[in-house]
C-alpha cells in the first residue's frame, strides 16, 4: 500500500496533474490497484461541463497510466527513467465519472523492460466497469535528473 507521499516518490507528477490518491494493493511484476477520489473540488469539473460535471475521459486514462507507471517502476529497476505514452489500444468508455465517485483502477502487467512496457487496465466505480484498455509506454531518460540549478 502506498499513500500520496509515497506515490510522489515514484511518479514525477504533481498538483494539479497527480491523479492517484492511494495504492491499495501491489504485486510487483503482476498487478496493482489504485484509487482516485473524484471530488467536486477538482478544477476540471467547473468547465466539463457546467451544470453537468463529468471527469474528462482523457484524465481517466491518465489516471490509469499513472497507476500503470507505478507498477512498471515497482516491477523493474528504472531509476533515472520516466514512462511516456506510446499507444492506447482497445479503449472503451462504459460509464461517466462524476463528483463523489471513487475510481478504483486495476492494472495488470503484460510486459516490462528497460525500454518499454505494456499494461492492461480496468477502472470501476462501485464494482461497475467504467473504462478499459491497454497502454504501451516507452521509457526515456528523466530530463530533470542530473541537472543543477545553474542548468535549468
Amino acid at each position: 500500500m502506498l499513500n500520496v507521499t509515497e506515490i510522489m516518490d515514484v511518479l514525477p507528477h504533481r498538483y494539479p496533474f497527480l491523479l492517484v490518491d492511494r495504492i491499495t494493493e501491489i504485486d510487483p511484476g503482476v498487478k496493482i490497484v489504485g484509487i482516485k477520489n473524484a471530488t467536486r473540488n477538482e478544477e476540471f469539473f467547473n468547465g466539463h461541463f457546467p451544470g453537468y460535471p463529468v471527469m474528462p475521459g482523457v484524465l481517466v486514462v491518465e489516471h490509469a497510466a499513472q497507476v500503470g507507471g507505478i507498477l512498471l517502476f515497482k516491477s523493474a529497476d528504472l531509476a533515472g527513467k520516466i514512462a511516456l505514452f506510446a499507444a492506447i489500444d482497445e479503449l472503451k468508455f462504459r460509464r461517466q465519472i462524476i463528483p463523489g465517485d471513487q475510481l478504483v483502477t486495476e492494472v495488470e502487467l503484460i510486459k516490462s523492460g528497460s525500454r518499454a512496457g505494456k499494461v492492461r487496465f480496468t477502472t470501476k466505480v462501485d464494482d461497475e466497469v467504467t473504462t478499459q484498455g491497454i497502454l504501451t509506454f516507452v521509457m526515456v531518460d528523466d530530463p530533470t535528473k542530473g541537472r543543477n540549478k545553474n542548468n535549468d
